[in-house]
């Protein structure tokens, strides 16, 4: 008797779970496929960009898209003749500018953070307050500053733009980034009489690596994606991707495949390095966020 009973009282504990559990799977599948659509959603302007560029101009301009069609290269020729220029201006000027910015900003951004001084914080404030000026506000005296010391329209020029640009993201980032390091290493370091450009070489730069290569892929992303900049302080001798996709637009007509096809080849190298680099760069993101 002992025993029936012991059996019938955990039948109802065991059905009242059943419920539970099916509903916990049930929201389980429903968030997965959401985020499966969400992805798909903003994943697909990329994907319709990359079909774009294998077909013809007819079908590209066809209405109501063609879904099915013979994949072409011929797009990709026409942007890669005058693609070698354009691409070499986008390498020397996204690289150039980010080495220059971390030749400025980190020892900037180590003294920031490991001997900062009464008005530190405002510094910091100061340099952040630069990235607040809209952009269309400072084109003209740049331009004329730029005219003046013949820098407009060259590599040069472009560089130093763009690492006033990213100078501001590196500083702050990296002394997020260093402000995480212990204090007590560098006492350490100080008692077996290191001197502060140890500290700085051989100390803070290697523990703040990871910070380090998530700044540098942000700084180039931003580089490179630059275009306002590009447009008004270049023509043709500096002019990078960002501005030579432009030139498959004509007056009488949009070559949407030539132009799919400039798109991709300009969105690829980024997108190549940001999937070299992922696992560095959600490491340097989350660098003492948890501790």
């Amino acid at each position: 008797m002992t025993t029936v009973g012991t059996t019938n009282s955990q039948a109802p504990a065991t059905t009242a779970n059943t419920p539970k559990k099916n509903s916990g799977q049930a929201g389980k599948i429903f968030l997965t496929f959401l985020t499966y659509v969400l992805a798909f959603i903003f994943f697909f302007p990329v994907l319709w960009m990359l079909l774009t560029a294998f077909k013809t101009e007819a079908q590209a301009a066809a209405i109501p898209p063609v879904f099915t069609f013979s994949p072409i290269l011929h797009n990709f020729s026409i942007a890669l003749q005058t693609y070698g220029p354009a691409l070499a201006n986008s390498l020397i000027a996204a690289l150039g500018s980010t080495l220059l910015a971390f030749l400025l900003g980190l020892p900037a951004a180590f003294a920031l953070a490991v001997y900062p001084t009464k008005r530190a914080q405002g510094v910091l404030s100061w340099i952040l307050s630069t990235k607040f000026m809209p952009a269309v506000g400072v084109i003209v005296p740049l331009y004329l500053l730029f005219s003046r010391v013949h820098l407009l329209d060259t590599l040069p020029g472009l560089i130093i733009m763009y690492t006033t640009m990213n100078l501001p993201l590196v500083i702050w980032m990296m002394h997020s980034y260093m402000t995480e390091i212990p204090f007590a290493i560098f006492e350490a370091a100080k008692v077996d009489g290191a001197p502060v450009w140890w500290e700085f070489l051989g100390m803070a730069l290697p523990l703040s690596l990871p910070g380090v290569s998530a700044t540098a892929l942000l700084a180039i992303i931003f580089a490179w994606n630059e275009s306002f900049f590009a447009l008004n302080l270049t023509t043709s001798n500096a002019t990078p991707l960002s501005i030579f996709v432009k030139s498959f637009q004509a007056g009488e007509s949009q070559f949407w495949a030539q132009i799919s096809a400039a798109a991709v080849l300009t969105v690829f190298p980024v997108m190549l390095f940001g999937w070299i680099a992922q696992r560095q760069l959600v490491r340097g993101l989350s660098f003492g966020a948890v501790k």
